[in-house]
């Protein structure tokens, strides 16, 4: 009989997740962290081994590993270095890594075709078709694209308040926020946005970080970020049908993944413009790398399981939002 447990990564720009489910679809323990991006994070291999040292006295107990990594197959050497992180901590388990939008796209769908259309600090989309052909659309980083991610809606915003603050767009309530979001001097706030630029240690996610300011500007009536988010969406939106045609299944369903949509305006103006709504993820992330682990294990795995595991990842994001958490240190809330 194979070992009792599976885990999953759930690895991410700026939070990563590591759980364990049962063979019964029970979600069993969680920890979670800071983002492991290795496009922007330099210590990211410190940062993986402190989430999953928690778990290094249950490995005997685990029968197969998922690791959901962001970038992983974009850049050869760094793909390497990520499999070559999770070999060593976990040494001959059997072993699976992926990457992270794959993950996101397994739960989703739980495992069955479908298009998903991820917005955190990147984005892009992941499609699969019923003969389980799989193709990404976006996804190129913030220097060529990510458009309509986090990272993106926070550098509209930035280069919005540079125009503003230069005269080039007339903004002034516009400004005058972003400029009190950051804590920058509003007598001198050329030499201050530049100044604050300068002093940014994580670029891709302390910018991303603005999209949450541009949403609640938004959702108070600013119609400059309203703009924003009206690009966004656009942008967001025109990934559905390019996957759709390029992988020649025009009735694939569609899903949607990452924090960036967490914003009401943002997610009904992409649903618009794609027009149909998403379909409610089956499963997060974190329930699409457990999910692919207990298959590889060979686990009968049917609908009551997918079940099971939506439901205990549900309860224990819940007993976290609480404050009644008791799984592994580390733990807060994943949802």
């Amino acid at each position: 009989m194979s070992a009792p447990l599976v885990l999953g990564i759930d690895g991410g720009g700026s939070k990563t997740l590591v759980g364990l489910a049962d063979r019964a679809g029970h979600a069993t323990a969680f920890a979670s962290g800071p983002g492991i991006n290795p496009m922007d994070k330099p210590g990211w291999r410190d940062a993986l081994g402190g989430l999953l040292a928690p778990f290094a006295a249950l490995r005997s107990s685990i029968g197969a590993v998922v690791a959901g990594m962001p970038a992983y197959g974009e850049i050869a050497a760094l793909s390497a270095t990520q499999e070559a992180e999770i070999r060593a901590f976990f040494g001959p388990v059997p072993q699976r890594v992926i990457n992270d939008v794959e993950a996101a796209h397994i739960g989703a769908f739980a495992g069955g075709p479908g298009v998903l259309v991820l917005s955190g600090t990147g984005s892009m989309a992941w499609a699969s078709d019923a003969a389980g052909r799989m193709l990404r659309v976006g996804g190129f980083g913030e220097m060529i694209g990510d458009e309509g991610s986090a990272n993106w809606i926070g550098a509209q915003a930035i280069g919005l308040a540079s125009r503003a603050i230069d005269g080039r767009v007339e903004a002034p309530e516009f400004l005058r926020a972003f400029l009190d979001h950051l804590h920058l001097d509003p007598g001198a706030p050329q030499d201050a946005l530049i100044a604050w630029r300068a002093s940014v240690e994580h670029a891709r996610s302390e910018i991303a970080a603005l999209a949450r300011f541009v949403d609640a500007r938004a959702e108070a009536g600013d119609a400059v970020a309203d703009g924003i988010l009206d690009a966004a969406a656009e942008h967001l939106a025109a990934h559905v049908p390019a996957a759709r045609r390029r992988i020649g299944d025009a009735t694939l369903v569609w899903s949607t993944a990452g924090g960036t949509f967490s914003s009401r305006i943002l997610r009904a103006r992409t649903a618009a413009l794609v027009g149909s709504e998403p379909e409610p993820p089956r499963l997060p992330p974190i329930g699409g790398a457990l999910l692919r682990a207990a298959q590889d294990l060979e686990w009968p795995v049917d609908e009551a399981w997918i079940g099971r595991l939506a439901a205990s990842i549900e309860n224990d994001a819940v007993r976290a939002r609480n404050g009644r958490s008791d799984t592994l240190p580390g733990w807060d809330n994943h949802r």
